[in-house]
């Protein structure tokens, strides 16, 4: 239950870095929070908290609030921001939702999403993992509150001494932002040019994707007669080793837009993610709640976020892979079965739930006495 009182008698600032960053799943993450908070905040007039989002000028996606202030500053951009310009915002305490905040701002919560620069560092460039295996522990040394998406995630954070286990608090991603994808508004050409049933297999060039392991099934699978469509982006902080070879039933899209990969969604014999770890691993979750059926990796979190409404296979099983698609292929019984299972599962996870865990956790980090954040 929200604390009250006649007029906020303190305030958190939000760090709104990722409203300047590319949409991937942290800066998704943070804007579903961001705007949950809102809405909760639109409901409940006395709130004990005053909440302002403070921004970079070079700031790309909009987003819109009715409680909470948008702040824009005037200067800066990435860590430096951080670490000079939002500070000047400073407020009773801060929220930081994207990995990072003020380094030395000890009455903020900053919610680190999962330890994979030190679970697999070759995935990414020496610069962007030395850079977050030195900063991360020391956020999350200096931090009140630590959070993070997934029992696994916590688990990893303190293995590697990024926290203490007692920091932290789980807030899991949601599936709401999947209600508002309509895929009639998608234009994809591709979806009309196929013939045959095709599985998506989102992912990067990051070798923890293990995207190869899918890319080596596409013979068997052309003979089968299924396609692959390959959906995503390369980003700069992963190492570069992709998928060399393609076959003529392997059809890259690269990035797609939210309508596009609702059509993708819906369209799909299934979602393969072979991953080999995940601080959560939003796509199966997206795909359960636009009642695709989903063929996972039995790796990290991704058995905390599917249940037992998804298929899994080990991620270098590449007949275990290969099979698993081709039978469901076989089986419009069980391809139901697992989109039933799925949009059910999907609602276990809400941003909403995951904001309230946030709000009541800043209430109680605004109104307890400082304590030695190390």
């Amino acid at each position: 239950m929200m604390l009250r009182t006649d007029k906020p008698s303190r305030r958190c600032a939000i760090n709104g870095r990722f409203l300047a960053q590319p949409m991937t799943g942290v800066q998704r993450y943070a804007y579903e929070i961001v705007s949950a908070l809102d809405a909760i905040l639109s409901t409940e007039p006395d709130a004990a908290l005053a909440f302002s989002l403070v921004v970079p000028p070079q700031t790309r996606h909009p987003i819109d609030l009715q409680r909470i202030e948008l702040v824009r500053t005037t200067f800066g951009s990435g860590h430096v921001w951080d670490q000079i310009t939002l500070p000047r915002h400073a407020a009773d305490v801060g929220l930081n939702l994207a990995n990072f905040g003020p380094l030395l701002a000890r009455r903020q919560i900053v919610c680190i999403h999962d330890a994979n620069t030190f679970v697999v560092p070759d995935s990414y460039s020496r610069k962007f993992g030395l850079a977050y295996r030195t900063l991360l522990p020391i956020m999350g040394r200096m931090a009140a509150r630590v959070a993070t998406v997934s029992q696994f995630s916590a688990d990893m954070l303190v293995k590697f001494g990024v926290t203490r286990r007692d920091k932290i608090f789980i807030a899991p991603n949601g599936h709401e932002h999947v209600l508002r994808w309509d895929s009639a508004r998608a234009r994809l050409p591709i979806l009309q040019q196929l013939t045959r049933p095709y599985v998506l297999l989102l992912g990067s060039t990051a070798k923890h994707k293990n995207v190869d392991v899918i890319i080596r099934q596409a013979d068997a699978l052309d003979a089968a007669g299924i396609d692959i469509l390959v959906a995503g982006g390369a980003f700069s902080i992963f190492a570069s080793d992709g998928p060399a070879a393609t076959r003529r039933n392997v059809h890259h899209l690269g990035f797609v837009e939210d309508d596009q990969l609702a059509a993708l969604y819906e369209g799909a014999l299934c979602l393969v993610f072979p991953s080999k770890t995940e601080g959560f691993g939003i796509p199966p979750l997206e795909a359960m709640a636009k009642g695709c059926p989903v063929i996972s990796s039995n790796a990290a979190s991704l058995t905390e976020v599917g249940g037992d409404a998804v298929l899994y296979v080990a991620p270098d099983d590449g007949q275990g892979w290969r099979d698993a698609i081709i039978r469901l292929s076989q089986a419009p019984d069980l391809r139901r079965s697992l989109s039933a299972q799925g949009r059910k599962r999907a609602e276990l996870f809400s941003w909403k739930r995951s904001a309230d865990l946030y709000l009541n956790e800043l209430l109680r980090l605004a109104t307890s006495r400082p304590t030695p954040s190390v």
